[in-house]
């Protein structure tokens, strides 16, 4: 039996669902265990077809694999119908998920609340994607919450509605200026919604518990990534849930000794979307070429990632929170043909040259990237399949942040479809 535990290693958008999808045809399970619709992951498969995924995990595209939403997850349902037609009108077999009962939902109250808070920040905004995720989860350690399995019983949804709007109608009338929201309208829509995916909630804690018994392969899909987690990233400006590998045990119901590897994925460079601090930014003419050779638009808001170059002061903190037994190294072929690769060793805050992540926000802000040249590579990669094959450049490349990041780098990607990847290790065998 492997559970492996599949996280990004940087701000998210590092390339999960190529990995995901590397490996998803060798397990039985692949289960999202936190975050909503706030964030997605991009496959594309053999034939050319890429799809983008929000809610559903990445393992929907294989056959014979069984998906899980599970219960650290917050759910609009409208979102996941549309998402769940939009696959089948595509021909995909959708009959394999399963909806954890204890999951929460993103109310429309959720929503409304996000958007407007945000907007009333002004320049102090988060960066949310405004589709109610934060709110949700506030709700649910307010003990506020609408959970999956109140679907089943429209007397108790009808009394949570009741009691969170309130507090929320209160909120928008007085605070925000808005119309309140009605109860039964709101109870009514859930529940006509609910119909559509009714018969896939499951006690999915109990399903994953048997599988792993069972000794079957299963996959702990994060979405977002380690600096974006709410204990774990940079503060403030982070998500309201734990992408971190601790995160998916509770996110999975899965006891943490279950766990068996920790697949961390890194981007050959890094990015990050939404506000906050973000020491290898570039502004310059290098910027705007990973932007563009990278394809960097967020896949679920279709903003512009901020792009700068790798970070192994990053790498290295991802690897101890997270305990990352191995790395997937994802858009190694964006840079191909620069003549030199920058990578950040270390910071320099306040003159003092730091190699571990500050401890303060005031610290993180302050710092300024200490860069090691590395000589760059001309040759196309995109045709690679093993190390050996690629330029001694890129290896020297691969090499350098290996050593940096403290975790073997097991994978590469050399381009964005499904083949266009370079196995060094087998996470799943333990080779």
């Amino acid at each position: 039996m492997t559970v492996m535990v599949l996280i990004g290693a940087q701000w998210g958008d590092e390339g999960k669902g190529k990995a995901t999808d590397l490996y998803g045809g060798r397990v039985q399970w692949v289960v999202r265990y936190q975050g909503g619709n706030n964030a997605g992951h991009t496959v594309v498969l053999p034939d050319g077809q890429s799809f983008a995924l929000h809610l559903i995990p990445s393992g929907i595209l294989t056959p014979g694999v069984t998906n899980v939403i599970g219960n650290g997850v917050v759910i609009d349902p409208g979102v996941l119908l549309t998402e769940l037609s939009g696959l089948e009108e595509r021909g995909v077999d959708t009959s394999r998920l399963l909806i954890s009962a204890d999951a929460h939902l993103i109310m429309p109250y959720h929503v409304a609340i996000d958007r407007v808070s945000e907007r009333y920040l002004g320049k102090a905004k988060i960066g949310t994607t405004g589709r109610g995720i934060g709110p949700a989860y506030q709700d649910k350690v307010a003990r506020l919450g609408v959970r999956v399995q109140d679907l089943l019983d429209p007397s108790i949804l009808a009394q949570k509605v009741e009691a969170a709007l309130d507090v929320k109608n209160q909120l928008l009338v007085k605070i925000y200026n808005r119309r309140a929201l009605d109860r039964a309208r709101i109870v009514d829509e859930v529940l006509a919604q609910a119909e559509g995916f009714r018969h896939r909630i499951a006690d999915t804690r109990l399903v994953l518990g048997e599988a792993a018994r069972r000794g079957e392969h299963i996959l702990l899909e994060g979405s977002q990534g380690t600096l974006l987690d709410v204990d774990h990233g940079t503060y403030p400006y982070v998500t309201s849930s734990n992408p971190t590998a601790g995160g998916a045990s509770v996110g999975s119901g899965l006891g943490p000794t279950s766990i068996t590897a920790v697949l961390g994925i890194l981007k050959a460079y890094t990015t990050r979307v939404g506000s906050g601090p973000f020491p290898t930014e570039l502004h310059d003419e290098w910027g705007e070429y990973l932007r563009k050779t990278g394809g960097e638009i967020g896949v679920t808001t279709g903003r512009l990632r901020r792009c700068g170059w790798f970070d192994a002061v990053i790498a290295r903190y991802a690897s101890r929170v997270n305990g990352i037994t191995d790395y997937f190294l994802t858009k190694l072929d964006v840079l191909s043909s620069l003549e030199t690769v920058p990578i950040c060793v270390a910071y320099d805050v306040d003159g003092e040259r730091v190699e571990d992540m500050p401890m303060t926000q005031t610290g993180f802000h302050h710092a300024t990237p200490v860069y090691e040249q590395m000589p760059g590579w001309f040759e196309d990669i995109s045709g690679c399949r093993t190390f050996e094959e690629l330029p001694a450049n890129a290896r020297a490349y691969v090499r350098r942040l290996e050593e940096l990041s403290l975790s073997r780098i097991s994978a590469i990607g050399v381009g964005p479809g499904r083949d266009q990847t370079i196995v060094l290790h087998d996470v799943l065998s333990g080779s």
